[in-house]
């Protein structure tokens, strides 16, 4: 929920400093590099030493950058630059942190169990994507930008407390060595699997040319007549919709097409973010970026069933790096696309031309990948309790891979 206040924080100040989606847009764009090397690393540690002792390293880290942004926003004249370096910091030890934080869960929990903890944290996590952006609406409103960074700081705090109270969680049979040659191990295994490359190309399709949340400040400010209230309505309703739909997911592991499913999903997605840019309509516009969180949230769900089916154990550190990377990385490139495309044709152009770019995206996947259409593993294959756990993965898309 503090990732969340810092999220919708960060964007409402970058804009309030510059009135300009581009900035805004460029605020997600400078964390991809940082992000895309510490998830590749974090990968690669996670799978070769003790998973405490990073993710207490990590969150200590994350802490210090909103910390950074905390000092910003007391100056009397804030400035710009802070947004950029502050964030691109955080989303480097983020990187690292997420494997680690995904491989710890069945090592703290007895196997009958795993399934009710993935409940569980998906509930909480689903909450704070929704509850976190409309309360960073009215708390920057009455207690300032610097509060809200302070307590995002103080959730780390929280955390760090926790993580030193877990036990050593070495990997099984004392870890891989670390380095490229691990990582490549990992990027080969990905290359000769079609099937799960496609899964990844088609999000990186949806996050970029799709998420329009770099213009949410300015729809929510210009077209929709708001403030930072309306701001935080609209990162909130994607999350809404995805806890919604994570509640009635329990036919996707019946499902026998599941590359078909994806394929669906994401063209759902595509299609409801092409309607809200052209529908002036606050109460519309919320339902419609719910809708698309709701599908978004079910194609994650065959995203995640898909990588249980293709990666080995051995792999799972190094291919959740992966996923992070790109399920991270895609939403900030399509903070930088939304914010220039904002700069071109205005916000609400930004926003239907990437839906429909995204919808013919989709099309020309399963045209180049034909794996996506004829993919028939799903249904009674997939291992027992596979979606209940892909579930608790749609969080990295809708919240914690967007810490900043």
């Amino acid at each position: 929920m503090g990732s969340q206040l810092t999220l919708v924080a960060v964007s409402y100040q970058a804009y309030a400093l510059t009135h300009s989606s581009l900035v805004v847009g460029l605020t997600g764009l400078v964390q991809l590099v940082p992000l895309l090397v510490g998830a590749l690393l974090g990968g690669t540690l996670a799978d070769a030493m003790d998973r405490r002792r990073v993710l207490v390293i990590t969150q200590f880290a994350m802490a210090a950058a909103s910390g950074g942004l905390v000092i910003n926003a007391t100056l009397p004249h804030p400035r710009v630059w802070p947004l950029f370096a502050c964030t691109a910091a955080a989303a480097a030890f983020q990187g690292v942190d997420w494997p680690a934080r995904r491989a710890t869960l069945p090592m703290v929990v007895d196997q009958d169990e795993v399934i009710a903890a993935v409940a569980l944290q998906t509930t909480i996590q689903q909450l704070a994507l929704v509850v976190g952006p409309a309360l960073a609406g009215i708390l920057i409103a009455t207690i300032g930008l610097g509060a809200v960074f302070g307590i995002d700081v103080a959730t780390f705090g929280v955390a760090l407390v926790i993580a030193l109270l877990l036990p050593a969680l070495v990997p099984r049979g004392g870890g891989t060595p670390m380095g490229f040659r691990s990582m490549a191990e990992g990027f080969s295994h990905l290359k000769g699997q079609k099937l799960l490359s496609a899964t990844y190309w088609i999000d990186l399709n949806a996050m970029i040319f799709g998420m329009p949340r770099a213009v949410f400040p300015a729809l929510g400010v210009g077209l929709f007549g708001g403030g930072a209230g309306v701001v935080g309505l609209l990162y909130a309703a994607p999350g809404a919709g995805a806890l919604v739909g994570s509640l009635f997911t329990g036919w996707c592991s019946r499902v026998r097409h599941q590359g078909r499913a994806i394929a669906a999903c994401v063209a759902v997605w595509g299609t409801t973010i092409a309607l809200f840019g052209i529908i002036p309509v606050l109460w519309i516009s919320l339902a419609l970026l719910a809708l698309a969180g709701a599908a978004d949230v079910i194609s994650a769900v065959f995203r995640q069933a898909v990588q249980q089916r293709a990666v080995p154990d051995h792999l799972q550190g190094r291919l959740s790096g992966t996923f992070f990377a790109v399920v991270a990385g895609g939403p900030r490139l399509g903070d930088a696309e939304t914010g220039l495309a904002a700069e071109v044709g205005g916000p609400q152009f930004a926003v239907w031309s990437g839906g429909l770019v995204c919808v013919i995206g989709v099309a020309l996947l399963l045209w180049r990948v034909p794996e996506l259409w004829r993919d028939s593993g799903g249904g009674d294959q997939l291992p027992p309790g596979a979606a209940d756990r892909a579930i608790a993965e749609t969080t990295s898309e809708l919240g914690e891979g967007e810490p900043l």
